[in-house]
């Protein structure tokens, strides 16, 4: 009787450890996926702003020097990610490619200027970056013009603010709810054993005596959700970068590194926590409350 009775008690401890292992790792690994959408959204908004492009004409006097020594600027300026020069024979070539008609042979001359078309790093897209590049281009007296689409650069600022707003908002919510479920998980855990805390404190153990073997125990639950919780997001990692390789989801590796480091630091800390205050709160319960 006592066997089976003894039985019966492994397999709800089993059970209890396991629904408290299965709601953390969902709810870490849920953590981690938002870790991850975060810091690539960064990088899908910086891509983005990367393609606008800023084109400086040079004047028909501008010798070959004059652009060398222009080129040499943007090498070592800071905020420029690439630059190209196309003569102007390439751009009446390219213009012609996309008109399908020789426009020189009726103009009789290249009308067309060499250029550079930039682009500029994603930090310095925004109006009054960009205006204090342009008016620096411009103090070149061989620069003739300096082309962008400012309207779409409002535009692209204005809407990633607005999305930014919202992701942080969501993720507020989501760790919020995440943290409100580990807890649930934890209390739920140590209530059932709210009568051996209250027996062990009858007998006089001491509160930091009773709640040590809970801790550790909680602790290791949630390392075991947490590594389950690392390896599931980097299996989705490898998945995500094998069927979809031009997302570039896997090219900043120190990010990810620092996502998975925190999911696993995370599911020690709110196991912790959580345990902490579970047990705090039956100790400091009168035995007529626990039932």
């Amino acid at each position: 009787m006592s066997s089976s009775f003894e039985k019966f008690q492994k397999r709800r401890l089993i059970s209890s450890y396991f629904s408290v292992v299965l709601s953390m790792f969902l709810v870490l690994f849920l953590l981690g996926i938002l870790g991850f959408f975060v810091i690539n959204s960064k990088k899908l908004s910086d891509d983005f702003k990367e393609e606008i492009v800023m084109t400086v004409f040079f004047k028909s006097e501008a010798t070959d020097s004059v652009t060398s020594a222009f080129a040499q600027e943007l090498k070592v300026a800071k905020f420029v990610k690439s630059s190209d020069y196309m003569t102007k024979e390439q751009a009446a070539k390219q213009h012609t490619d996309v008109i399908g008609e020789d426009f020189m042979t009726f103009l009789g001359a290249n009308p067309l200027l060499n250029s550079f078309d930039i682009h500029l790093k994603a930090d310095y897209i925004d109006a009054e970056n960009i205006r204090k590049i342009e008016s620096r281009f411009r103090a070149n007296d061989m620069v003739s013009d300096v082309v962008y689409d400012k309207q779409l650069v409002n535009l692209v600022n204005d809407n990633i603010k607005k999305v930014s707003m919202w992701i942080l908002i969501i993720s507020g919510i989501l760790a919020l709810v995440a943290v409100l479920l580990i807890n649930s998980s934890m209390r739920l855990s140590i209530y059932s054993n709210r009568f051996i805390i209250k027996t062990m404190q009858m007998v006089g153990a001491t509160k930091s005596f009773i709640r040590k073997p809970f801790i550790w125990q909680s602790i290791r639950l949630g390392f075991i959700a947490a590594v389950l919780a690392v390896l599931a997001l980097i299996g989705t990692l490898f998945y995500i970068n094998t069927n979809f390789p031009g997302l570039g989801i896997m090219d900043d590796q120190v990010l990810i590194g620092m996502v998975l480091i925190g999911v696993l630091a995370l599911g020690i800390l709110l196991s912790w926590i959580s345990t902490f205050f579970a047990t705090q709160r039956f100790l400091n319960l009168r035995t007529d409350d626990l039932y």
